[in-house]
């Protein structure tokens, strides 16, 4: 895959990899899908627009699929598994593969601290899945990898917090533009495939 790591070369470099950071989150773990899909001889990710919902930090934003981790969960791959089945209707378990894990990420929402912590997880599947979107996601949809790498997609986005104007990075997917903790875990990404190349 020109300009990008293979899949097997991808896998093996997270596989290698040690040292998780587990900040600290007062006990509350989420997890999320990075899902891949080769195409064209590069790789597509799969991103969803959150619903607008009241009393979501994250409503409306551009997002991975995933959530809080419960109690039927044996682990936080799995909760990453069932929420994007949930969410998107994607069986990662029947359709994907699992890559490894990137590192965990302190979860904030509107610049504050959540007491929570985020587990990326990395999956692939071999072709486009159809979806079934529930009603937390507006929309989905499978966004260049390349671009984003390549740093040809960088934006930035206004954002007020305490009284401050900051402007925070972020990557224009068409219309979208996709920041805050997304756009660290995809940075994590970009990491991991750099290093394996």
């Amino acid at each position: 895959m020109p300009g990008l790591v293979s899949l097997p070369t991808l896998r093996a470099h997270l596989a290698s990899r040690s040292g998780f950071v587990a900040a600290e989150g007062g006990g509350r773990r989420a997890a999320v899908a990075l899902v891949l899909l080769p195409r064209d001889e590069t790789l597509d990710i799969l991103l969803i627009r959150r619903a607008e919902r009241a009393g979501d930090l994250w409503s409306g934003h551009m997002a991975l699929p995933g959530g809080r981790q419960e109690p039927e969960d044996a682990t936080l791959a799995d909760t990453a598994i069932r929420e994007t089945l949930e969410e998107v209707g994607l069986d990662l378990r029947a359709e994907g593969e699992q890559l490894g894990r990137l590192d965990d990420l302190p979860a904030t929402g509107r610049g504050k601290a959540v007491g929570m912590v985020v587990s990326p997880w990395v999956f692939a599947v071999e072709r486009e899945p159809r979806l079934t979107l529930n009603d937390e996601v507006d929309e989905a949809i499978w966004a260049p990898l390349a671009a984003m790498l390549d740093g040809s997609t960088d934006t930035t986005i206004d954002y007020r917090h305490d009284g401050h104007d900051l402007t925070l990075p972020g990557y224009l997917v068409g219309e979208r533009v996709v920041w805050g903790m997304t756009h660290r875990m995809l940075g994590f990404l970009f990491d991991a495939i750099r290093a394996s190349t």
